[in-house]
């Protein structure tokens, strides 16, 4: 490794902390933390801070919480941090130049795709969503454009028909951890030089929003399982079923599951057995594996059906 640098890392969520912490424990100095300000959390709203914040602040790392960094202020205190490098993880602000451009080897950004596919907010749930077969964790130099700046380091992952956005998300925090070092150093040895993106391919991933998450039963039988997945375990995606004898539909979430074959003469939606086998607009099916009721907490299928019986014939919604 090379000689320990000045490091400024910015960061919020939980995926954060894993690179925040290797390179704490590959000896770099983390002169300060930045993070998204505290926000109001749980019954009691209290405010809570990111994981990153707690994390930094349980080791007597200083942590900023700027609500903005486009003021001089903020400009001229983070550039008197006189920095070797900031390292930047699902921070949450825009980088403005003067940021961009006060450490000495620039800002490190470890993005959570293969770029320039899934540029943008929600780089899991999309890849995920999407049915792609691949995705990864890239460490690359940011500048002006979101997500647009040149590759140092890459690496790669497979999605799997058993996986979801959050068991990729944990697999990719692992990856990124390791990256980090290692592309830090070689940017500081020069040994690792970044590699301009390609403009072919270039999607971007945008924030999930609640249209993303009613599923249309009339939509082949592989869309649905992905977007099962890839909005599992966050927010989920959703269904409505009134069961026999009642007037207001339950608002039910699945979490995980896997394509079946179908009958071609059953409706969209319809059950084909009375273990959430579900008919889709394809002629195949999808078995639901694990779901949640309301005011409940997500269960495997056979403990969910315990409570709420759903038979074959029933329609969902």
């Amino acid at each position: 490794m090379t000689e320990p640098l000045r490091i400024a890392f910015m960061g919020s969520p939980d995926f954060a902390v894993p690179v925040l912490a290797s390179l704490a424990e590959a000896g770099h100095e983390i002169v300060c933390v930045y993070s998204q300000p505290p926000r109001p959390a749980g019954r009691g709203k209290k405010l809570r801070p990111t994981p990153v914040h707690q994390w930094a602040e349980a080791r007597g790392i200083e942590v900023r919480t700027p609500r903005s960094l486009k003021q001089a202020p903020e400009q001229e205190a983070f550039a008197a941090l006189e920095l070797d490098a900031a390292v930047v993880v699902a921070y949450g602000l825009i980088l403005p130049q003067a940021v961009l451009d006060a450490p000495r080897l620039g800002c490190m950004n470890m993005h959570a795709s293969l770029l320039p596919r899934w540029r943008g907010a929600a780089p899991i749930h999309r890849a995920v969503m999407a049915g792609d077969d691949k995705t990864g964790v890239q460490a690359m130099m940011m500048e002006a454009g979101l997500d647009t700046g040149p590759v140092l380091a890459t690496e790669e992952t497979p999605i799997l028909l058993t996986d979801t956005t959050g068991s990729v998300h944990d697999r990719l925090a692992d990856l990124g951890a390791g990256l980090a070092v290692t592309a830090l150093s070689g940017l500081a040895d020069g040994t690792l030089v970044p590699q301009p993106q390609t403009e072919d391919g270039v999607t971007y991933a945008h924030k999930v929003t609640a249209d993303d998450q009613r599923l249309d039963w009339t939509r082949p039988a592989v869309e649905l399982d992905c977007q099962i997945r890839g909005l599992s375990p966050f927010p989920g995606a959703w269904f409505h079923y009134t069961p026999a004898g009642e007037t207001e539909p339950l608002r039910m979430k699945a979490l995980m599951s896997r394509v079946e074959d179908g009958e071609t003469s059953a409706k969209p939606g319809q059950l084909l057995d009375d273990t959430l086998l579900v008919q889709c607009g394809d002629g195949r099916a999808v078995r639901l594996l694990n779901a949640q009721k309301p005011g409940s907490k997500a269960m495997e299928a056979e403990d969910l059906l315990r409570g709420v019986p759903i038979p074959a014939g029933a329609q969902f919604a």
